[in-house]
């Protein structure tokens, strides 16, 4: 994956985490509140934020840490399975989503060691 496709996927994921943010506040807060999930809505919305950053950290980054392109695989993985999975959640009431949810937490904590080893072994 090159610089390039790193600040494009890292702008497209932050454009998303406040557009469903913000969607979530206004036009599926009637939904939200009456299955007791807007809590479970806005921390997937902010860890897709913050996950969004860590993929534009990798893309400033890898000019100087190779290795650390691969950081943004996992925060990618990580956005999937566990903001996605709250994301349904929030919307359908099915628990069953969140076993999925720590899959991606995971990749959230591996992307984060990831950096710190690419670095180490640079």
């Amino acid at each position: 994956m090159n610089k390039k496709t790193l600040i494009v996927l890292g702008a497209v994921a932050g454009a998303l985490a406040v557009s469903l943010g913000a969607f979530g506040a206004h036009a599926l807060k009637p939904i939200l509140e009456s299955n007791g999930r807007t809590e479970t809505w806005d921390l997937a919305s902010r860890y897709q934020f913050y996950h969004a950053l860590a993929i534009l950290l990798t893309a400033l980054l890898a000019d100087n840490y190779p290795r650390m392109k691969s950081a943004a695989w996992f925060f990618v993985t990580g956005i999937v399975f566990f903001c996605g999975s709250l994301y349904i959640l929030s919307l359908t009431g099915t628990n069953w989503f969140g076993a999925i949810t720590p899959i991606g937490g995971v990749a959230f904590i591996a992307g984060w060691l990831w950096m710190g080893w690419s670095t180490l072994k640079n």
